[in-house]
């Protein structure tokens, strides 16, 4: 098991390229389950997570390559030959679940394993079913196993959502191309993952507007052809390398990003006093004069500020200047790097949903756990602008949403090390 060693040691210089989105990528991944032809991703990123999804495509019949050091997925669903999404794959990633609209509107059928847990919260599928059913499917709950048919086929119809699901949203979405009629899915996700994915869609033939808005329609087609599609910037590694300046001091500038994927992120930043200027090439970050002002913040679907950005931004408000106070709205258990934290010497109160930080002048360097994803690149932040040495263990959850990170933040100047643990 590998662990991260880092060491403080101040301001950083420099540039990050931001990868292609994780959360964009898993989604249009699937996509090519809905046509026979030849589906190629560009500016893919490179991590565990799309590795898990190349699996289970593949265990479904799917031909799926990597080209270009990764970069390019070349994919090909001409030859299903299984239904059956397997719990021993399915377990490892959430976003497997998305497999299901794709496969019932192409083969009238599907067995989906339910996910099972999940660190930060429970992620239930009823907006999925609810929202496949109301489109025709039939869907009944076998052991551990979704098991779900059409055998009259997909009809479009109006879904009305009881929550912005992101996963839903992308079920419905994919499911609704090849059904016959108009899809009317209200309430629905604005993430810019779903712009990227109807933008794929429509690039292979669907018909779909209002992506981006709460009102989505799409007129079913008998089929899709193939095409080729450049997977979107990463707004949550984006805001991620944007907060080490912020939480380091320094100046660096996050090419291929751009402020309209991350606005309420960087309304907070500005509001902290840090310096966000999008430029030709991306997004140039710099810390203004003293310390950071503490800001309060409240995790909200999009335009709101991501959930996936809460633990960083924790870690920003650990040496603060006043008090702020963290919302989370979006997952129950999504606090666990607060006591990590902690053992660095932040002043941090959890109550339920709201985490109240008391900055403190430096953080000290510890062996820290990391708990999830997100929790695992926060504590890497933090200890970049600690006094001394941190180790933080369990970083196996980093490689499912960050490429190289030790290699990016190297580059601007951090002290950073991946050790390999007995």
């Amino acid at each position: 098991m590998d662990s991260i060693i880092v060491r403080g040691n101040g301001p950083l210089k420099g540039e990050i390229p931001i990868a292609g989105a994780k959360n964009a990528c898993l989604t249009l991944m699937p996509a090519t389950l809905l046509s026979e032809e030849p589906l190629t991703l560009t500016n893919a990123p490179r991590l565990s997570d799309i590795r898990t999804m190349t699996e289970l495509l593949s265990s479904l019949g799917a031909e799926v390559s990597a080209l270009q050091d990764g970069k390019v997925l070349a994919m090909s669903s001409h030859d299903l030959d299984n239904h059956v999404a397997d719990y021993d794959i399915v377990r490892k990633m959430r976003a497997s679940n998305l497999v299901l609209g794709p496969m019932l509107a192409r083969l009238g059928q599907a067995v989906v394993s339910l996910p099972g847990g999940c660190a930060i919260g429970t992620r239930p599928m009823d907006l999925h079913e609810k929202g496949l059913m109301a489109l025709g499917a039939e869907i009944e709950l076998k052991e551990g196993y979704l098991h779900a048919k059409a055998p009259k086929g997909l009809k479009g119809t109006v879904i009305d959502l009881d929550f912005p699901s992101v996963g839903a949203t992308e079920n419905i979405l994919m499911a609704s191309t090849l059904a016959k009629g108009t899809t009317v899915i209200n309430n629905a996700a604005r993430e810019p993952e779903i712009v990227d994915l109807a933008t794929c869609l429509r690039a292979m033939g669907a018909q779909i507007e209002g992506d981006g808005t709460s009102r989505i329609e799409v007129q079913g087609v008998d089929r899709l052809h193939g095409a080729t599609h450049p997977v979107v910037t990463d707004r949550i590694e984006l805001g991620t390398y944007m907060l080490a300046p912020a939480i380091c001091g320094g100046e660096v500038e996050c090419l291929g990003g751009r402020i309209s994927l991350l606005g309420a992120f960087c309304e907070k930043l500005d509001e902290a006093g840090i310096s966000v200027e999008e430029t030709e090439r991306g997004i140039k970050v710099a810390r203004k004069n003293g310390r950071v002002k503490a800001v309060n913040v409240t995790t909200e679907p999009f335009p709101g500020f991501p959930t996936d950005l809460q633990a960083q931004m924790m870690a920003l408000m650990c040496t603060a200047e006043g008090t702020s106070v963290l919302e989370e709205k979006i997952f129950e258990n999504r606090f666990m790097h607060a006591p990590e934290l902690m053992r660095m010497g932040a002043e941090i109160e959890v109550h339920g949903g709201t985490a109240t930080v008391t900055g403190v002048e430096r953080l000290k360097g510890a062996p820290v756990m990391a708990t999830d994803l997100r929790a695992s690149v926060s504590l890497i932040l933090a200890a970049m602008a600690a006094e001394g040495e941190t180790v933080v263990n369990r970083v196996y959850h980093l490689d499912r949403g960050y490429e190289r990170v030790e290699e990016k933040l190297g580059n601007v100047g951090a002290h950073i090390e991946r050790v390999k643990v007995t």
